[in-house]
């Protein structure tokens, strides 16, 4: 008998809870969203996050607020991220650049792969070394030659110590050779500002956010950092071509807290990828440099997975890992 009343005990209540939870999804949202994201107004994670806030707008009728709050590479968001109620309201962008601070950072709280489940994949981009028009420099073998010839001279600015721009330089000094010298920011806007005022030489910055700039020729593209050159600017060389074995990408996804319930997450998943895989809304995304993906949770997890293995060995063979 005391055994048949634990069993119920156990049993009741997860079979209450299941139709709570679907009535919860049904129901969602019923107030506005927060997506927090680890970079600064302007930067590609908050072009790309206010683009998908007024096109979930347009189906759910609720607002999706995007909260900014740059600092330590990403960092600083994922920990107000998860220092929220779990509830399903509270989402972050999760980006190549806090995926690489994860394994780079020494004072890291948080376990990506354990505290935040998968939502959705939209898509990846490259980042572009971009250059003050004052640098002597007009390609990247010339970068490279100037940089050899004074060492310690030339500056790049990225968004943060162990963001994926700060690798990004890291990975181009240690394949060519080179000692550029890295300023960190609290965020990639602040480093392209800079960079416009001839304060740091050449920074790194996601397509999204280099293009306006590339475009109203106020910087100059010296190469991409993926493999291939990116379809927006086809004339910009992939870093690869020159340096063999470079490649480095960016890319953008939502996350939320790994308590956050499984049946609103769900259907926010559902959603996010409906739009992302729309002709209108693809286009928005492909016309700021993005290459399209709209993948599911599942999909994000291999993508997370696969990534991690990628990145850590790439961290090792920078050297950048803090102690």
């Amino acid at each position: 008998m005391h055994t048949l009343k634990l069993l119920a005990a156990m049993v009741v209540p997860a079979l209450l809870a299941a139709p709570l939870a679907q009535a919860q999804s049904s129901k969602f949202p019923e107030k506005p969203v927060r997506l927090i994201i680890g970079s600064a107004p302007g930067s590609g994670p908050d072009i790309i996050s206010r683009l998908l806030a007024d096109r979930l707008y347009e189906t759910w009728k609720q607002r999706v607020v995007v909260d900014a709050r740059p600092g330590a590479a990403g960092a600083i968001s994922a920990d107000l991220t998860l220092g929220a109620v779990p509830d399903g309201y509270t989402w972050m962008m999760l980006t190549s650049q806090l995926f690489v601070a994860s394994e780079v950072l020494a004072d890291i709280k948080f376990d990506l792969q354990r505290d935040f489940q998968s939502v959705a994949l939209i898509g990846v981009t490259p980042f572009v070394l971009l250059a003050n028009n004052q640098l002597p420099a007009k390609s990247l073998k010339e970068l490279i030659d100037l940089a050899k010839k004074s060492p310690g001279k030339i500056r790049y600015g990225s968004a943060g110590t162990g963001a994926s721009e700060h690798l990004s330089g890291v990975l181009l000094n240690h394949l060519t050779g080179t000692n550029m010298l890295h300023v960190p920011y609290k965020g990639v806007a602040q480093a392209i500002t800079d960079a416009l005022a001839n304060e740091v030489q050449i920074t790194y910055a996601v397509l999204p956010a280099a293009n306006p700039h590339i475009q109203a020729g106020r910087l100059r593209p010296l190469g991409v950092t993926t493999a291939k050159r990116a379809a927006l600017i086809p004339d910009v060389p992939a870093i690869g071509e020159v340096v063999p074995g470079y490649s480095m990408n960016a890319w953008y996804s939502i996350v939320a807290p790994v308590k956050a319930p499984a049946a609103i997450m769900n259907r926010v998943s559902k959603e996010i990828v409906t739009a992302v895989r729309e002709p209108a809304f693809g286009e928005k995304l492909k016309g700021l440099g993005l290459e399209v993906v709209g993948g599911d949770r599942a999909a994000l997890d291999n993508w997370r997975r696969d990534e991690k293995k990628r990145i850590v060995e790439l961290v090792k063979i920078s050297g950048a890992k803090q102690k």
